[in-house]
């Protein structure tokens, strides 16, 4: 294991308006991340990996986004989070059982319906991908769990640190063109990437003034940041 999943970020034009609604639909607070950047903590959260960081950008959202959540409903359709403030995009049809819904800046996500035993919320974060499977095996080698492979889709189940149910790679045609508007970060074990660009991550940028984190992409070009360990004492 090289490192532990640690949080999802999502870029954004207006972080404290997007971060408002991503709390009202999770039934989080919001804080204050510094300058207009916002932090999404979840109340019935079991770890800081569930949080999600929003951060301000300023180029505007373009192309398709690759990473997503999958959240279940707290009933059996989605009327909750339109008043919220989602919008459908699109309603359940034939093998289709889920709604598509976009943020208040056009960001995707789906929608389940309730299930006995289940709790409203986020249960899977689901990347787009040229090659499921591969990318499946890819993040097992990082973050450690166990790869499950299907037609079309794979997935990653008990990773370190990941909060969810499954971590979700779904085949899709088109290959990967502008930014990731939602990435996720991780915690490294050692205290710089060597081992992850060795895997196969590229390095995008270093830290820069007193941060501690490194951007970089994954095979399939997704961004991701990884944290140094904090100092002890």
């Amino acid at each position: 294991m090289i490192a532990r999943f640690k949080d999802l970020c999502l870029d954004a034009a207006n972080p404290r308006l997007l971060g408002a609604f991503w709390a009202r639909i999770l039934d989080a607070d919001v804080a204050d991340a510094g300058g207009e950047d916002t932090r999404v903590d979840p109340r019935a959260a079991r770890s800081g990996a569930e949080s999600i960081w929003v951060n301000q950008v300023p180029e505007p959202r373009t192309g398709k986004t690759r990473v997503h959540l999958d959240l279940r409903l707290a009933g059996a359709e989605p009327s909750a989070l339109i008043a919220a403030g989602a919008r459908l995009l699109r309603a359940p049809s034939g093998d289709v059982t889920w709604w598509v819904l976009a943020d208040p800046e056009g960001n995707p996500f789906c929608g389940f319906a309730a299930r006995k035993g289940t709790q409203p919320g986020p249960f899977e974060l689901v990347v787009d991908s040229a090659d499921p499977a591969a990318q499946a095996a890819w993040w097992a080698g990082v973050v450690g769990g166990t790869a499950e492979f299907g037609s079309g889709t794979a997935s990653l189940v008990g990773a370190a640190g990941f909060p969810w149910e499954r971590w979700v790679f779904d085949a899709v045609p088109e290959p990967k063109t502008v930014k990731n508007r939602m990435h996720w970060d991780v915690d490294l074990v050692d205290p710089e990437p060597a081992a992850l660009i060795a895997a196969g991550a590229t390095l995008l940028r270093e830290p820069q003034d007193e941060s501690r984190w490194w951007v970089l992409a994954d095979p399939e070009g997704n961004e991701f940041c990884a944290f140094a360990p904090r100092p002890i004492g």
